[in-house]
């Protein structure tokens, strides 16, 4: 449909996947048409306008010289598919958001680093895992989602043991939480990448999290063919 970019989102391939629907629906309401990407959902078409690269699985430690942990649940698969799709969006220029494990591996694929498991260095945030804005992040007033959101201080929803630990060179960190761990990454460049280590999929009801898709979207829209 001319004027609607098509926006791929990336995740797990279970039939039963609310991530990927209350995502498709924060795009739909945005102007865009979404298209699910997973191992068993390939990408139909010409290439999309702009990706989200969602939560999920934890990422397999050899893609950020972590050490296996028993507790972490991989999917070996997800991983090669999604990295591919990364590479993809950064060889040419595609607008992507990286919703916590999306996140994750957009700083790995790009040289940084993460924390296998953040719960023994948790000490002042509350961190036990729900959709509703229970926690407080902070971000940089100059940075790109405080621009987006209109904030520099959100109430968001936490979901993780895993965390960005060191920025690749080409990231900044923009967001944080109290305990100083990494919410939110953005490119020292202009490319247009968003890393959010919550999930505002689950709060569009919330105008600065809402604000975040259509970010995506307008910047998926600049790309298609001018009529």
């Amino acid at each position: 449909m001319a004027g609607r970019p098509h926006i791929g989102v990336t995740g797990n391939h279970r039939r039963w996947a609310p991530a990927w629907w209350c995502t498709a629906l924060a795009l739909r309401l945005c102007g865009a048409v979404p298209q699910r990407i997973s191992v068993d959902h390939p990408w139909q078409g010409a290439p999309p306008d702009a990706l989200v690269i969602g939560g999920g699985n934890d990422i397999s430690p050899e893609h950020y010289g972590g050490e296996v942990d028993a507790r972490v649940k991989l999917d070996p698969e997800r991983d090669t598919l999604e990295i591919e799709w990364i590479r993809y969006a950064l060889k040419h220029g595609i607008p992507m958001i990286g919703i916590c494990r999306g996140a994750q591996l957009i700083n790995t694929v790009l040289g940084g680093t993460l924390h296998n498991d953040i719960r023994h260095i948790r000490r002042l945030t509350y961190n036990r895992p729900g959709l509703l804005p229970t926690k407080q992040v902070w971000l940089e007033p100059d940075s790109r989602l405080a621009h987006i959101t209109g904030k520099t201080k959100l109430r968001v929803n936490s979901l993780h043991h895993q965390a960005v630990e060191r920025p690749a060179d080409a990231l900044h960190r923009t967001g944080w939480d109290l305990d100083n761990i990494t919410q939110a990454i953005e490119p020292t460049d202009n490319a247009p990448i968003i890393g959010v280590q919550w999930h505002p999929e689950y709060m569009i009801y919330l105008r600065s999290q809402f604000r975040i898709f259509h970010w995506l979207v307008d910047n998926a829209r600049d790309r298609l063919p001018q009529p």
